[in-house]
């Protein structure tokens, strides 16, 4: 009865763990809105993930604003996700404010979202640098693996609208 009592037990954590990795991310603007970022059922959705203290977090910023002007007029939605810290005795805290002061010198022309420390998203999206992209086909799923390994050299958007054409 006990090794029966055991088996249910990892059965119900892997089950938990399983849900947990399958719900679906919901982030904060800087409005305090919430946006489900998986739930934009129809939509392909580009997702440009950075910190506003990271060097080439401002050659993102462009990139994210050309993708967005690019695609506009179809259905796609994009947006700029900081995981900046929200803990103020982290090293790498940012307010609201802060994070919006960052997007108006960068002109972000996108919807700001916040996943403090990344602790949603970097992991569920395997996510293993920053800053990257991401792009979720028309049912929320991820569509290959994230963009990243920004450089000033390269035009990243190349392949990033490469799949998003593929997804429209």
């Amino acid at each position: 009865m006990r090794i029966l009592k055991n088996i249910l037990a990892i059965l119900s954590v892997v089950a938990a763990f399983s849900f947990a990795a399958s719900a679906q991310t919901t982030l904060t603007s800087l409005n305090g809105a919430n946006v489900d970022v998986q739930g934009q059922k129809g939509k392909v959705v580009i997702l440009a993930f950075s910190a506003s203290w990271l060097p080439l977090s401002g050659k993102q910023s462009e990139y994210t604003n050309f993708l967005a002007q690019k695609y506009a007029a179809r259905k796609v939605v994009v947006y700029f996700v900081a995981t900046d810290s929200t803990a103020s005795k982290s090293k790498n805290f940012a307010t609201n404010e802060n994070i919006q002061k960052f997007g108006t010198v960068n002109k972000i022309t996108v919807p700001i979202l916040r996943d403090s420390d990344g602790i949603l998203t970097l992991k569920k999206f395997n996510i293993d640098q920053l800053p990257s992209f991401v792009i979720l086909d028309k049912d929320g799923n991820q569509y290959g693996d994230a963009f990243g390994g920004i450089s000033p050299k390269y035009d990243i958007t190349v392949p990033i609208s490469k799949a998003v054409d593929k997804l429209l």
